[in-house]
């Protein structure tokens, strides 16, 4: 028996070790974003209502960019937050209807209320690639410039706007002053 075949199967279970002893200290609560400090992907597409939408019809300030579904049950439990911020007029929320039917997004948005300024119509789901979505719900902070500054995924109920979104969004005021 050669050396190389003893080490071989030794450096091989040191390697295993070393990597599954690295991921028991992963966030897996995180999920990185490419997007970051990126502006948002051009589009032009239909919303939910049938009107013609594109990155011309977003907000000159900064605003919510949320993905939502018909399909979504956390975006039930996110939605009074959503609500509540549309009729405040905190901040203006744009939804994405992600790898969802118009008629089933129409229904939902009059049966629970319509907290979007607009809604992008996004069937093929092929936008929320380009944002990287990786499923409903997602809500990015968009900048006045059209930039992404940050992004949670999962819902934004309350205590997510408190402690993650109110601090974001500080932040980007006292940039711009």
């Amino acid at each position: 028996m050669s050396k190389l075949s003893f080490y071989l199967p030794v450096l091989g279970f040191v390697f295993v070790a070393i990597a599954l002893w690295r991921g028991l200290y992963l966030d897996t609560k995180t999920l990185p974003s490419m997007l970051i400090d990126k502006p948002m992907p051009n589009f032009e597409l239909t919303s939910v209502e049938g009107s013609g939408v594109s990155n011309l019809d977003l907000p000159d300030q900064i605003f919510l960019l949320n993905v939502w579904g018909s399909y979504c049950l956390p975006c039930l439990i996110e939605h009074p937050t959503l609500m509540r911020l549309s009729e405040e007029g905190e901040i203006p929320v744009v939804g994405v209807n992600y790898r969802d039917r118009q008629d089933l997004a129409i229904d939902w948005l009059a049966d629970n209320g319509n907290p979007f300024s607009f809604s992008i119509l996004d069937e093929s789901g092929r936008f929320g690639i380009d944002l990287g979505v990786y499923g409903a719900p997602e809500t990015y902070l968009v900048d006045a410039n059209g930039v992404i500054r940050f992004r949670h995924v999962s819902v934004l109920d309350e205590s997510v706007w408190q402690e993650k979104f109110l601090p974001a969004i500080a932040e980007l005021l006292e940039e711009g002053s």
